[in-house]
């Protein structure tokens, strides 16, 4: 029986996690309650980047009814959204859905940023370190890796893992951050852990690829390339792209013609493979954290899953 915590549902790209979501969401309407979602992905915050990040903003209605969403569309493309961010975010977010007396779904595949708010990670907004970036300059990305498992391990860290740092201005400013709270284990404005019911949307290996691959074939076709050229005429310089991984960084090679058109699709297809399979990694690692964790399989029919999520009881 559902009861008043909130829900999440997490998974890996390609699972359907958010047209769950918004099933569930409208569900409950339908049965007098109100549900709003809240996005836990690391690049929907950016506006003007959709078909790259994957916002399929139309899976957000249902029934000819829009579901109330948030953290989506929150800041302008070139800036670095980060972890710290997002957490006072969503907490001010979580306060005003409570107020309305609806129910919050967290919905995403970032990892970090799920946990971050379950647990009420303990942390402080980092600067930039001019000196430490200069040291660091013309180091590669395996390098820079080697730097922060170090760090990581100095700070008994669990940030940062690489989901996160595919390029090496990530890499630097995680290694940033990583070194800033190793010299200031300074009080910090805490934030409390939130109680949630968390669904798992799991799929079978094989069969996620397919749909990965089916997906980019789509969004090629849906007009990606033409989204980061519209980026990059704007002003937004194209290192900034790449930083944000993924879709970005591989075809803004390709737009920059440092890349072929195949060579791109067959880097960005292996990239978003080894994605998913990092992002699964990342939740069984939650779930030997502590954290329960219900797996329901993606390829049952919307209204079973809906029905199961509904039912379940802990």
């Amino acid at each position: 029986m559902m009861t008043d915590r909130m829900m999440t549902i997490l998974g890996p790209t390609a699972t359907g996690k958010t047209q769950l979501a918004a099933a569930v969401a409208a569900t409950l309407y339908r049965e007098g309650r109100q549900a709003e979602i809240i996005s836990a992905d690391s690049r929907q915050v950016y506006r003007r980047m959709d078909i790259g990040t994957g916002k399929d903003l139309e899976d957000y209605t249902v029934d000819g009814r829009q579901v109330p969403y948030h953290l989506i569309d929150i800041c302008e493309p070139g800036t670095k959204y980060n972890l710290f961010q997002y957490q006072q975010d969503f907490f001010d977010v979580y306060q005003q859905i409570r107020s309305r007396g609806s129910l919050p779904i967290l919905c995403g595949g970032t990892g970090l940023y799920i946990e971050a708010v379950l647990k009420g990670y303990k942390l402080s907004p980092v600067p930039q370190n001019p000196e430490l970036r200069q040291r660091l300059e013309g180091r590669t990305l395996e390098e820079l890796t080697q730097i922060l498992v170090e760090l990581k391990r100095q700070n008994g860290s669990v940030m940062h893992n690489t989901t996160d740092v595919d390029s090496c201005q990530r890499a630097i400013r995680a290694i940033e951050i990583e070194t800033y709270n190793l010299e200031n284990p300074v009080p910090r404005r805490e934030l409390p852990p939130v109680d949630s019911l968390i669904i798992g949307v799991s799929i079978d290996r094989e069969l996620r690829r397919e749909k990965i691959t089916r997906r980019l074939k789509a969004r090629l076709e849906e007009g990606m390339v033409d989204e980061v050229r519209a980026l990059i005429d704007s002003g937004i310089p194209a290192e900034d792209l790449i930083y944000y991984g993924l879709e970005y960084k591989y075809l803004t090679e390709y737009v920059l013609g440092r890349l072929s058109y195949d060579e791109m699709f067959r880097q960005l297809e292996i990239a978003i493979h080894q994605f998913a399979k990092r992002q699964m990694t990342w939740f069984r690692g939650m779930e030997r954290r502590g954290f329960r964790i219900h797996w329901i399989e993606a390829t049952l029919p919307m209204e079973q899953k809906v029905e199961m999520i509904l039912n379940i009881e802990e």
